[in-house]
């Protein structure tokens, strides 16, 4: 799974450093090519700055109007916008000396001092403002009558050359996206995979322990006939009905269980009744009910199971030694059910790590039983668990979240 994370994350670097080096050498060379165009261009302005009424223009309009996708504007020396071209919504129109200008023929005069001339000559002054803080400028010297004058020409990348230059920002964004997709396509099926042998597992220990616990429950049968007096057999029949209760918990892992409308105050004293017969005198269990029943749609066997491992991780933290409180609260249509402990505690940065398969803080113990309570309360009941509160040397408090089965209240 590592080797192929890594695989996946080298090529998308090489597909992006790839992609990167091809792009700006594509923009570099069609920014040179822009370039040598408008200094052509500027040559075909100086030609009709200079140019009589015996010039030919006719080559000089061709250069001028050949260009429809680089934003152009001219400036004279006082600052004067003389013409413009590509810039906003004009198309390949020129803007020259107040004029609108196609192919050499005249097709609106926009006259000065109007509200359009002003509204015209500001946008191409806030366009001349950017064009200049980018970088895009050019000089062109004339000398005419004995005068030289300075035309200053501000122009930028077509549309064309500025989404190539984004190209390569989009292409990274996809190649992102694959990854993620990939990778999240990779862990669900290695969390498929878990599945399938954490489903396996269970039910092939709910079927070794079906024929033992058969032979056993026969064999107290037997042992009740023929001492019917004795106190350790009615022991042992509920030592093997807890493993028939257990290998039914197993058999269910996989399984949407069946769920019916139970009552908590009856459900919660029965586990609270076996982990006390099975600990030590100092550990203390009580619990918290309201006054009326609390009905919610449990899976009983597992949801016996979820308080279970809640009550024997407490008592691991506490050592043997302190105190267990289970409280049930109905507010509205959700029911909390919260147990807390006088144990050790849980730093703050493990609180979701604590329900991870594998993490204990134990010696001994395969780190299962939070992970396995997390599984039965979200997946099959719809609810939630969380640690609410922890504190070092104080104690944690656990928190159950389910649905209350209003129909029943």
């Amino acid at each position: 799974m590592s080797h192929v994370k890594v695989a996946l994350v080298v090529a998308a670097v090489l597909i992006a450093a790839v992609s990167l080096l091809v792009s700006n050498l594509l923009v570099r060379d069609l920014t040179r090519e822009e370039q040598s165009r408008m200094e052509v261009w500027a040559e075909a302005m100086s030609s009709l700055t200079r140019a009589d009424e015996n010039t030919d223009l006719n080559l000089v309009l061709k250069v001028i109007n050949g260009n429809n996708t680089i934003p152009v504007i001219v400036q004279d020396s006082r600052g004067e916008i003389l013409a413009a071209r590509n810039v906003e919504d004009d198309g390949g129109f020129v803007f020259w000396k107040n004029r609108l200008v196609q192919d050499s023929i005249d097709i609106a005069i926009i006259e000065p001092h109007t509200a359009s001339h002003k509204q015209l000559l500001l946008k191409l002054q806030q366009k001349v403002e950017q064009m200049q803080q980018e970088g895009y400028t050019m000089k062109m010297n004339l000398d005419g009558a004995g005068v030289q004058t300075t035309l200053s020409i501000f122009y930028e990348p077509s549309l064309m050359l500025r989404r190539l230059a984004l190209y390569p920002y989009i292409q990274l964004g996809v190649v992102a996206l694959f990854i993620v997709v990939a990778l999240l396509a990779l862990l669900s099926s290695k969390r498929a995979e878990q599945n399938k042998v954490w489903v396996g597992l269970s039910r092939e220990t709910a079927h070794q322990l079906g024929t033992p616990i058969s032979s056993l429950m026969a064999g107290v049968e037997m042992l009740k006939d023929l001492y019917p007096d004795e106190a350790l057999v009615p022991e042992m029949d509920k030592d093997i009905q807890r493993l028939q209760l257990i290998a039914e918990r197993f058999s269910k892992i996989g399984s949407a269980p069946a769920l019916d409308s139970e009552d908590l105050r009856l459900i919660i004293p029965r586990v609270v009744e076996y982990i006390g017969r099975r600990t030590s005198d100092k550990v203390q269990i009580t619990t918290d009910f309201p006054s009326s029943s609390v009905f919610v749609r449990v899976n009983a066997p597992l949801f016996e199971w979820v308080i279970e491992n809640l009550c024997k991780n407490a008592i691991d933290a506490m050592a043997g030694v302190g105190h267990i409180n289970i409280c049930v609260r109905q507010r509205g249509a959700m029911v909390n059910i919260e147990v807390s402990d006088t144990g050790k505690g849980i730093s703050k940065k493990r609180w979701k790590r604590v329900f991870k398969p594998g993490f204990t803080t134990k010696q001994r113990g395969w780190g299962l039983g939070l992970s396995l309570a997390k599984r039965i309360v979200e997946e099959y009941h719809e609810g939630h668990i969380f640690v609410k509160a922890s504190e070092i040397n104080h104690g944690t408090t656990f928190c159950l979240q389910l649905k209350a089965d209003l129909q029943d209240t």
